[in-house]
C-alpha cells in the first residue's frame, strides 16, 4: 500500500508545484508588463513634456512682436546717425572730452546696429537701407534725429562751435533714443531687444548728464 500510494503522492506534489510555478510566472509576467507599460508609457510622456518645455525655452529668445520690429527699424537709422555725428568729432572738436565721448558713442552703437540688423533679418523683416535715412530727413526729423540742415551745420562747424553744436544735438538725439527704448521696454516681447533697450536707457541717460556738464564748460 505504501509503495502504491507514494508515486501518486509524488505526482500530486509535482503537479501542484508546476501549477504554482505557472501561476507565479503568469503573475510575474503580468507585473512586468504592467511595470514595463508604466515605464514605457509614463517615461515617454515625461520625456515629451521635458522636450516641449526645452523647446519652448529655446524658442523664447526668438519671440517678438510689432513693438520689437518698430524698435529695431527705428533704432538702426537712429544709431547710424549718431555714429555719423561721432565720426565728425576727431577732426573738428576742440575738447578732448568731446572727442572721447564721440569715440565711446561710436564704440557702443556700432555693435548694436549689427545686432538690431541681425534681429530684423531673423524675424523676416527688411533692414532699413543706409540711404533711406538721408531721404527721410529732408522733410524733418523725428525721435530726436537731426535734420539734413542740422547735419550740414554740424559738419561745417569746428573748434568750440563744433563742441557746443555736437553736445546740444547729441543730447536731443539721446533723448529720442531713450524714449524709444522705454517704449520697447514697456511694449516689446523679445527678451534680447528689451535687454538692449534697458542698456540704452542706462548708458545714454548717463551720457546725457555728462553732456550737460560739458556744455557748461563750453559756455
Amino acid at each position: 500500500m505504501i509503495r502504491t500510494r507514494s508515486p501518486f503522492r509524488r505526482t500530486a506534489v509535482l503537479a501542484a508545484a508546476s501549477a504554482a510555478a505557472l501561476v507565479l510566472a503568469a503573475c510575474g509576467g503580468h507585473g512586468d508588463t504592467g511595470d514595463s507599460s508604466a515605464a514605457h508609457g509614463g517615461h515617454p510622456s515625461h520625456t515629451a513634456a521635458s522636450a516641449a518645455s526645452a523647446a519652448s525655452a529655446a524658442a523664447s529668445p526668438g519671440q517678438h512682436n510689432a513693438a520689437d520690429v518698430a524698435f529695431a527699424e527705428g533704432m538702426v537709422p537712429h544709431h547710424r546717425q549718431a555714429v555719423e555725428m561721432a565720426d565728425l568729432a576727431p577732426g573738428r572738436a576742440r575738447s578732448a572730452e568731446v572727442k572721447k565721448l564721440a569715440a565711446d558713442i561710436k564704440k557702443a552703437q556700432d555693435p548694436e546696429i549689427e545686432k538690431l540688423s541681425g534681429w530684423l533679418t531673423s524675424w523676416g523683416e527688411d533692414v532699413p537701407a543706409a540711404g533711406a535715412m538721408d531721404h527721410s530727413l529732408h522733410g524733418g526729423a523725428s525721435g530726436g534725429m537731426m535734420t539734413m540742415q542740422e547735419m550740414d551745420q554740424l559738419e561745417k562747424a569746428s573748434g568750440k562751435a563744433f563742441d557746443t553744436a555736437f553736445l546740444e544735438m547729441m543730447i536731443k538725439h539721446h533723448d529720442g533714443a531713450v524714449a524709444m527704448a522705454r517704449t520697447e521696454k514697456a511694449e516689446g516681447a523679445s527678451p534680447d531687444a528689451k535687454a538692449m533697450a534697458d542698456a540704452i536707457v542706462t548708458s545714454q541717460s548717463a551720457e546725457i548728464a555728462q553732456m550737460h556738464k560739458l556744455l557748461l564748460g563750453t559756455s
